[in-house]
């Protein structure tokens, strides 16, 4: 295919209007503060995070298994290459954040996987944000001891 903007791959033939003249679809995940923008073609299976490898940028395996979690669950292990950029939040935020904008540029360039992606949870954004603190308190839900006398 070597970026041939003239020529797609026929299960891409009906969705022109999610992926680009180069066979890229785009999507945007977020989870906590972190904020991935996902690009999705087809390819081999390589995965870039903020130009480094998968297992340079996330340095535990249970955080590249979340990443790879879509793949696993629709099949598409080694169909799809991804480039991704995430800013903000923590590491482990940016693993579901990087998984949430694969699974949404999964169901754009291959829509006969939304079901299977909505089935396992993959396309709900996890909405669970840190508690903020409150005045006359330790912390969100830490209160000062309780004295009865």
């Amino acid at each position: 295919m070597e970026n041939n903007p003239d020529v797609l791959p026929d299960h891409l033939q009906g969705s022109r209007l999610k992926v680009d003249a180069y066979g890229r679809a785009y999507a945007t995940g977020r989870r906590k503060e972190a904020v991935a923008r996902v690009w999705l073609t087809v390819g081999k299976g390589n995965v870039t995070v903020n130009g480094l490898d998968i297992f340079n940028y996330f340095k535990k395996n249970t955080l590249c298994r979340k990443v790879y979690h879509p793949f696993i669950t629709t099949s598409t292990s080694g169909c799809y290459n991804v480039v991704a950029t995430v800013r903000g939040g923590g590491i482990s935020g940016q693993a579901g954040a990087v998984a949430h904008g694969i699974s949404k540029a999964l169901k754009d360039i291959n829509p006969g996987l939304h079901a299977i992606l909505r089935a396992g949870g993959f396309l709900t954004r996890d909405s669970r944000v840190v508690e903020r603190k409150k005045y006359g308190q330790h912390k969100a839900r830490k209160s000062c001891q309780y004295s009865k006398r």
